[in-house]
C-alpha cells in the first residue's frame, strides 16, 4: 500500500527549473550535499570542453593544447587562493583524489623526531580520526582526543600544544557546527611551535570566512563538496612542504635524476604532493565551480540567505515533530537526527521511495556518534545551493506522514 498517495506529475512540471541544475528532474529531491553536491551546468561543460578542444596532458608538453591545460591548471590555483584570501607567497596548491588521500599524503610524511604529540577532536570524520591514528603510531608519540564544544569550538588547555601537530575539521560533517576558535587556536599552536592542518571537506562552500581569518598550515578539502568533480585538494605552507620527508613519489616530480638520487623542480613545488599524471579535467571542473560560486544567487537570493532560510524551515519543522531527536541546537544546512519510532535506515527507505535522497547511518564518524554518544543510527538532511523551498517543505510532509502512518 503506497501511503503517499500517487504523484502528482502535472505539478512537478509546473515548478520553475532550477537554474544550472536543469538536468533534475522536478521530482526529485537529493539532500546529501554533505556526502557530495551536484555539479552545475558551468562545471560539466567546462569538463566537455576539455575532453573535445584540448584533451592534453599538462606540465609536458610544448603543443597549443598543453600550453592550454597548464594554463586552465594555474587559473584553478589561483582560484583555490583568493576563495581563502591566502598568498601564493606563503602556500602551495597540490591537487589529489580526495579529502582523506591528501589529509594522509600530508601526515604519513611528516618528519620524524619533530612533533611532541598529534591532537585531534572527538566529532572527526574518519578521515582525520584514523590517519592520525597511524600517523602518531609511526611518529612514535602520544595521540590526544580533544572535545568539541556545541558551539563547535575546540577545548584545549595551553598545554596541549606544545610542539603539538593538530588535526581537526572546520565544519562538522554531522550537524555543521564551526571551529568557531580556529582563528585562535591556531595562533595559539604556533605559539608553541605547533602545526594546524585542517579538513576543510565541509567548509569552502559556507565557511570560506572562517578559513580566511585562519593561519593554517594545510588544508584538506574535496572538490566533489565544493559542486567540482570529484578531486582532493592541499593548501599548504611551503615551510611545512619543505619538511616533509617524501616517501610516496613518482612521474612529475623529477628536476634531475641519477641511479640514486634525485631533486624536485624547483618551479613547482607542489609537485611534491602531484606524482604521476593529473586530473586535468577534474583540476579545469574545479576552476569552473569556483567561479561559479563566485555568483551563482539560488532563487534570486545569496547563496548565503538561501540557506539560512531552507536551514530555518526543515529546523522548526523537525523540532515539531514529537519522538524526533536533533543532534543541532539551531538551523544549520546540515541536520542530524534520530527518532524513538523508526530506524533511520528504514525512514531513508520510504523517503528514497518518494525521490527523496537522504544518508542513514553514522557518516563515517563512528568514534563520535557510536561509540561516545552510543546513538542509534541517524538520518542526516543536508541542503545544497540546487535546493529550494519546494523541496524542503515537500520532505517535512513526507516525514510526518510516514511518523503518523508507523504507528
Amino acid at each position: 500500500m503506497n501511503i503517499f498517495g500517487t504523484h502528482n506529475k502535472k505539478e512537478w512540471s509546473e515548478l520553475p527549473a532550477r537554474k544550472d541544475f536543469e538536468f533534475l528532474s522536478p521530482g526529485d529531491i537529493y539532500l546529501d550535499s554533505a556526502c557530495q553536491t551536484l555539479r552545475p551546468q558551468p562545471v560539466l561543460d567546462a569538463m566537455s570542453l576539455y575532453f573535445h578542444e584540448y584533451n592534453a596532458c599538462g606540465g609536458r608538453v610544448k603543443y597549443e593544447w598543453g600550453k592550454r591545460v597548464d594554463e586552465a591548471v594555474e587559473k584553478t590555483r589561483a582560484l583555490v587562493l583568493k576563495r581563502i584570501g591566502k598568498s601564493e607567497k606563503e602556500y602551495q596548491v597540490a591537487f589529489t583524489l580526495n579529502t582523506t588521500y591528501g589529509l594522509n599524503l600530508l601526515l604519513q610524511q611528516l618528519p620524524q623526531q619533530t612533533y611532541s604529540r598529534m591532537l585531534t577532536s572527538d566529532i572527526e570524520h574518519n578521515s582525520v580520526f584514523l590517519p592520525t591514528t597511524t600517523a602518531a603510531n609511526r611518529l612514535a608519540i602520544p595521540r590526544t582526543v580533544l572535545r568539541r564544544n556545541e558551539d563547535g569550538s575546540l577545548a584545549y588547555a595551553e598545554t596541549d600544544l606544545t610542539n603539538a601537530i593538530a588535526v581537526v575539521n572546520a565544519t562538522s560533517s554531522i550537524d555543521g557546527r564551526s571551529l568557531t576558535n580556529a582563528a585562535t587556536f591556531a595562533n595559539d599552536l604556533h605559539a608553541t611551535s605547533g602545526v594546524l592542518i585542517l579538513d576543510g571537506a565541509q567548509s569552502m562552500v559556507g565557511d570560506a570566512p572562517l578559513l580566511r581569518e585562519t593561519d593554517f598550515d594545510a588544508l584538506c578539502f574535496s572538490s566533489h563538496k565544493t559542486y567540482g568533480p570529484s578531486l582532493g585538494v592541499i593548501v599548504v605552507k611551503k615551510q611545512l612542504l619543505n619538511s616533509l620527508e617524501l616517501s610516496f613519489v613518482g612521474g612529475g616530480m623529477v628536476a634531475e635524476l641519477t641511479e640514486d638520487s634525485f631533486t624536485l623542480p624547483t618551479n613547482d613545488p607542489a609537485a611534491a604532493l602531484e606524482p604521476g599524471l593529473q586530473d586535468f579535467a577534474g583540476i579545469i571542473g574545479l576552476g569552473a565551480a569556483l567561479n561559479w560560486l563566485g555568483s551563482y544567487r539560488p532563487e534570486g537570493r545569496s547563496q548565503r540567505e538561501q540557506q539560512e532560510k531552507l536551514s530555518r524551515i526543515l529546523f522548526e519543522g523537525l523540532s515539531q515533530l514529537p519522538n524526533i531527536h536533533l543532534l543541532n541546537h539551531e538551523p544549520s544546512s546540515t541536520l542530524s537526527f534520530y527518532s524513538d519510532d523508526i530506524d533511520a535506515h528504514r525512514l531513508a527507505i520510504f523517503l528514497s521511495k518518494q525521490n527523496i535522497m537522504a544518508r542513514s547511518g553514522y557518516f563515517c564518524c563512528h568514534y563520535y556518534l557510536q561509540n561516545v554518544k552510543k546513538y542509534p543510527p541517524l538520518l542526516r538532511l543536508s541542503v545544497g545551493l540546487h535546493n529550494t523551498e519546494h523541496d524542503v517543505q515537500t520532505t517535512l510532509s513526507v516525514i510526518k506522514k510516514i511518523m503518523k502512518n508507523i504507528k
